[in-house]
């Protein structure tokens, strides 16, 4: 027994906004069906002693102290911009 109807799929479809012929809609029917079917196979695991993951790989982030620390020279900041004005880098207008 399909999991999935054609309706359903047409449903889906309008709410995407795409056009689909019937053809397609049948093709996408078969298609959703084997992968809710797959997707079921997964409730036949055991996973009562199985951590929760986020990621495959046990990874975390080494974060630095947020430290303020003393910047370069506006002289250098401004060496390379090709108009300032007072410190500050000059970009042309873009609204009125």
């Amino acid at each position: 027994m399909s999991r999935i109807s054609e309706e359903q799929v047409k449903h889906v479809a309008h709410l995407a906004r795409l056009a689909v012929t019937e053809e397609e809609v049948t093709k996408f029917t078969k298609q959703l069906d084997a992968i809710i079917t797959f997707a079921e196979q997964l409730n036949e695991l055991d996973t009562d002693n199985v951590e929760p993951t986020t990621h495959v790989l046990k990874m975390r982030n080494i974060m630095r102290k947020d430290v303020a620390e003393k910047g370069l020279p506006v002289e250098e900041v401004l060496k390379n911009a090709p108009d300032h004005q007072a410190g500050q880098v000059r970009v042309p207008t873009i609204l009125e």
